[in-house]
């Protein structure tokens, strides 16, 4: 009974040992990190079952990033920010004065809160 073999032919090493990698990691990048940090990561890393610097690897590219806000709309949260205390302000009156008196008052500022809203969203993203 003869066997055939089902082995990989590997590329012929003169020096012998490990096989050459195909993708050969030649930067470094050096990160801080606090003991909180570096135990979480090393924690997750435990759980997948790979080392500390897959994992990091891994999770930076799958990681989503958003962009920061620009100077125009942090401008329209301040403004929004301020006709938020308008509003409060709106409802402790309308708890003293009634509902009717504040009534148009209330309309227009959220009229204002609805176009700031509108030009926040419609910004080229």
């Amino acid at each position: 009974m003869e066997q055939t073999e089902t082995k990989k032919t590997k590329p012929y090493n003169p020096k012998g040992g490990r096989p050459p990698k195909k993708v050969k990691r030649q930067t470094q990048f050096m990160v801080r990190l606090t003991e909180n940090e570096r135990f979480l990561i090393e924690e997750k890393a435990r759980d997948a079952g790979i080392k500390p610097s897959a994992w990091f690897r891994q999770a930076a590219k799958k990681a989503k990033v958003l962009a920061r806000l620009k100077p125009e709309d942090l401008k329209h949260l301040r403004t929004l920010t301020g006709m938020a205390n308008n509003l409060n302000q709106l409802a402790h009156l309308a708890h003293k004065e009634g509902l009717t008196f504040i009534r148009q008052s209330c309309k227009e500022l959220l009229l204002q809160i609805n176009l700031i809203l509108k030009k926040m969203s419609s910004d080229d993203r």
